[in-house]
């Protein structure tokens, strides 16, 4: 790999580090071997001299986090190839703030809910690991404690020779020392990898099992009755001329489409009308980035790497395609603490999508019930614990009352254990009926997470206590009172998801003359169009 500089219009020629990792290290773990500090302080001495030798200009050269000790050290002679050095550091993941106490505590009743769950997360693997890192926590203490113990007994008057002992014996103790930081970084991000497996906990009502054991909540309205051949979605489409997948297939592949006519005009009067009935609750509309960081995606619970991924990642960068505005969403307050008095928080967000649809096939995936890009309405909760629940009853209840008003029969489902994603504490969906696939199918999910996203994402919040009388801790009288941050828990629920929605009503405003109705809500925002018709030629 070459490196090209170039600073005010003077190039400095490529640099050859094939072999050069990105040079960093924490301050705990600065002081390394005497050769290792050399080999650094040869690398340091040769690029500057690179740099500087096409300009009469002394370029300042930033190497992140080199260690004071590092450069008041001595160099050692010039070494004439770059390409030779061989520096290897351990670069930490991101970490999640998993509750490893709580798992212990409550061993059979993590393992129980894996099991209720289908996850393939390594229980037994998390805990051992958990329990070599708290030993190895230890040792390093102990080592920092030996090692600051002999560093304060050469603050005084010392013989020579004993000195010259304590010298060697901090050596020896900041090389030990070294090599279990670095162990312990390893075993962290091991531990890692194997607990951020772990699915969130399930709410005691949830049923057990798969799909097939999941419970009715309610049930509104009647399937409508015909009294002609039904017809499909994309019969009707076809005869009305608001689709064109044929041609989105020739452009972009299978299960892509084009919108046409009325079909366009329905997509936005959809959108607009959600969001404005959205917003009478209190909720703050926004539009989402369309593409994410990879690891944001991980915090929020999906995996973008994988054979059955749904998420598409960004070839030759750390970016993806969300599936969902819940991803950018939950990714606003990332790594930030929030005033007690800002809660909750509540977020409508529009975006286009994007899924793999990895695994898919059958009937259902026919015209637009299942494709791999289509716009969603998505409604997004921060809250406090304590009131999470709540707010689950809330967003289904604005997603049974938006259905309701444009006239859907459906049916309000609490998922079981099966079918609850990594994130889920407990899950509702909406399935309507769909004439012309003669079932229900699913136009919407609302999710309380908990603190499984927070707990990733590093969203917090300090509860209000101005006086918290129970603290006696020293300090100014502003750190008496502060309370220890909480996680916030965070909900999301789907408002209109519209390839669904149109497929409903295509199906069930559908008339005997292959004309549709358009439901009287969404005529102010279509323009005032009361019915789809067929073109004239």
């Amino acid at each position: 790999m070459g490196l090209q500089c170039c600073f005010g219009g003077t190039t400095i020629q490529t640099l050859k580090l094939a072999s050069i990792p990105y040079m960093t290290c924490s301050t705990s773990s600065s002081l390394r071997s005497s050769a290792a500090i050399s080999r650094r302080l040869t690398l340091f001495k040769t690029l500057s001299a690179s740099l500087s030798r096409n300009s009469t200009h002394r370029f300042p050269f930033l190497i992140r986090a080199l260690s004071s000790a590092a450069a008041s050290a001595q160099p050692v002679a010039d070494s004439t190839t770059i390409a030779s050095v061989d520096y290897s550091v351990v670069k930490p993941q991101w970490k999640a703030a998993i509750d490893f106490k709580s798992i212990l505590e409550n061993k059979s009743a993590v393992a129980a809910n894996l099991k209720n769950r289908n996850s393939t997360a390594n229980l037994e693997l998390v805990i051992e690991l958990y329990e070599k890192l708290l030993q190895l926590q230890k040792e390093v203490e102990e080592l920092r404690y030996e090692r600051n113990a002999v560093a304060n007994k050469m603050k005084g008057k010392v013989e020579p020779l004993e000195r010259q002992r304590l010298i060697e014996e901090g050596k020896n103790l900041k090389e030990k020392l070294f090599t279990l930081e670095e162990d312990l970084i390893k075993l962290t991000d091991s531990l890692q990898r194997e607990a951020q497996c772990i699915p969130n906990m399930t709410h005691p009502d949830v049923p057990i099992g798969g799909e097939d054991s999941s419970i009715i909540r309610k049930t509104i309205g009647v399937p409508r009755e015909f009294t002609f051949p039904i017809k499909d979605h994309v019969q009707l489409g076809k005869e009305l001329d608001l689709f064109d997948f044929d041609a989105a297939a020739e452009v972009s592949g299978s299960k892509f489409y084009y919108l046409k006519n009325e079909a366009v005009l329905l997509e936005m009067g959809l959108i607009n009308w959600t969001l404005s009935e959205v917003m009478k609750r209190g909720f703050t509309p926004l539009t989402t980035p369309e593409i994410a960081r990879s690891l944001v995606v991980e915090k929020c619970g999906f995996q973008p790497r994988g054979d059955n991924t749904q998420v598409y990642s960004i070839e030759g960068s750390d970016q993806c395609l969300i599936g969902t505005a819940e991803i950018p969403v939950g990714g606003i307050h990332m790594d930030s603490i929030l005033a007690d008095s800002a809660l909750p928080l509540k977020y409508v967000a529009f975006s286009h999508c994007f899924r793999t649809e990895a695994g898919a096939a059958g009937a259902a995936t026919r015209g637009l019930y299942r494709v791999h890009q289509f716009s969603k309405v998505e409604m997004f909760i921060l809250c406090r614990p304590e009131e999470s629940n709540t707010y689950h009853q809330e967003l289904i209840e604005i997603e049974e009352d938006l259905f309701s008003k444009l006239g859907l029969h459906f049916k309000t489902l609490d998922m079981g254990t099966g079918d609850l994603g990594a994130p889920a504490y407990r899950k509702f969906d909406i399935e309507a009926w769909m004439p012309g696939l003669d079932r229900y199918g699913e136009i919407s999910s609302a999710s309380n997470c908990t603190d499984y996203q927070s707990r990733r994402l590093g969203i917090r919040f300090r509860p209000e206590n101005p006086t918290n009388p129970g603290n006696t801790k020293k300090g100014n009288a502003r750190n008496r009172n502060l309370t220890p941050p909480e996680f916030v828990h965070t909900l999301n629920a789907t408002a209109c998801a519209v390839p669904r929605m149109i497929v409903c009503l295509l199906e069930n405003y559908q008339q005997e003359d292959g004309t549709v109705i358009v439901p009287e809500p969404l005529r102010p925002f279509m323009g005032g169009i009361k019915l789809i018709t067929h073109k004239s030629k």
